[in-house]
């Protein structure tokens, strides 16, 4: 099969991008496909792979979207594809992996702001994506994201399939543990004897970092003076503002804000528990990889990998807008170390199932059948 895998940018930095380049290097290992990739974008993986440069305008603003959506369109026409797999909103593709939320709920219902002329033209192209007649199969990384598919566009429910990302399992496998948690905490001033919660986010205010810091003040001020309680931040934000709240909370010497870092797994790994009760994430890798560190984690329904995360199990989900006194007796119930070594064990357990060959294996099929039942261009 000659395969259309289009997304704006291939193998660079970002979420969907990884998502992309870990599937399709994979896919394209395998006899009997034959991947093309359309991007305006690439970092080069295997040498199998047919790379083809998609314009986009990028002034003004709004035409972005609909530039990318019609020069991919127009290379499609020329080509001879058997099966468009698109991770970018375009005009006309058989299969489309959604990564992110629908565009309009996000500004109007998530960041509660009006729409400008880019965002109208995203979501144009987003709709015009969604009821393509050539669309066969749409596959949101959650189920959360199915649910705003089913909620916001008029598309049967048999036109969805949820896959998950995977993970490199390698990627924590060679690590050694404890040197991570003597070196990590050596660096930011945390004791062997810290319990370290880890909040990783690059935008604290969706991430609720606030929320976080009110459950570590709440237990640390307010039951038992839990002073070895420390809550590690990694990422970028509003550092100054999450400051001064540290300083009004009277826990400024129990947060540490680590900042950005390129080796993220050594700080999963020098921690006990993990926290982000985001107000939306269509997924959250930094989960998965939590759970893959052996981490129990304390999320929200509103994060796509609750779909990974039976309550009480691997960790906790809470309700899309939990309260403080929520959040704190969550952390509360993990202080107990037996209760971190269960649940941590069983998300490990849980994350090493979620490997991209095990991806790669439901993708294929999907190809697979795509072809026998006789819908191939």
């Amino acid at each position: 099969m000659k395969i259309a895998v289009v997304i704006s940018k291939y193998g660079l930095l970002g979420g969907a991008e990884n998502f992309v380049f870990q599937l399709t290097e994979r896919l394209a290992m395998r006899e009997g496909l034959e991947i093309h990739v359309l991007a305006n974008q690439w970092c080069r993986g295997n040498d199998s792979i047919t790379f083809h440069k998609i314009p986009k305008v990028l002034f003004p603003r709004f035409m972005k979207p609909i530039s990318f959506a019609y020069f991919a369109g127009k290379k499609i026409l020329a080509e001879n594809f058997d099966l468009v797999h698109s991770h970018a909103w375009i005009f006309e593709m058989d299969f489309f992996t959604i990564h992110g939320g629908l565009h309009e709920p996000w500004i109007k219902e998530v960041r509660r702001k009006s729409m400008n002329l880019f965002d109208k033209s995203l979501a144009r192209v987003e709709k015009r994506g969604v009821y393509a007649p050539r669309l066969k199969l749409i596959l949101p990384v959650s189920s959360l994201l199915k649910e705003e598919l089913l909620r916001f566009y008029h598309i049967p429910e048999s036109k969805i399939c949820v896959i998950h990302p995977g993970i490199s399992t390698e990627r924590f496998s060679v690590l050694d543990s404890e040197r991570c948690r003597h070196e990590v905490r050596r660096r930011h001033g945390l004791s062997a004897d810290d319990l370290v919660v880890l909040f990783v986010g690059m935008n604290f205010e969706v991430k609720r970092l606030e929320l976080v810091m009110k459950a570590v003040a709440d237990l640390s001020l307010k039951r038992n003076n839990h002073s070895n309680l420390k809550l590690l931040v990694v990422g970028k934000g509003k550092k100054k503002r999450y400051m001064k709240l540290a300083r009004d909370l009277g826990i400024v010497n129990q947060v540490v804000f680590a900042g950005v870092t390129q080796n993220v797994e050594e700080y999963y790994m020098a921690s006990d528990i993990f926290a982000m009760p985001s107000m939306n994430d269509s997924f959250g890798m930094v989960v998965l990889e939590a759970m893959m560190a052996g981490l129990p984690s304390i999320i929200t329904e509103t994060v796509g990998a609750r779909d990974l995360i039976e309550s009480g199990n691997q960790g906790f989900v809470l309700p899309y807008n939990p309260s403080v006194s929520e959040m704190s007796e969550k952390l509360s119930f993990l202080l107990k170390k037996e209760s971190r070594e269960r649940m941590g064990k069983s998300a490990r357990e849980v994350a090493r199932r979620q490997t991209w060959e095990s991806r790669a294996d439901q993708v294929a099929e999907l190809y697979d059948q795509f072809a026998k039942n006789g819908l191939t261009r």
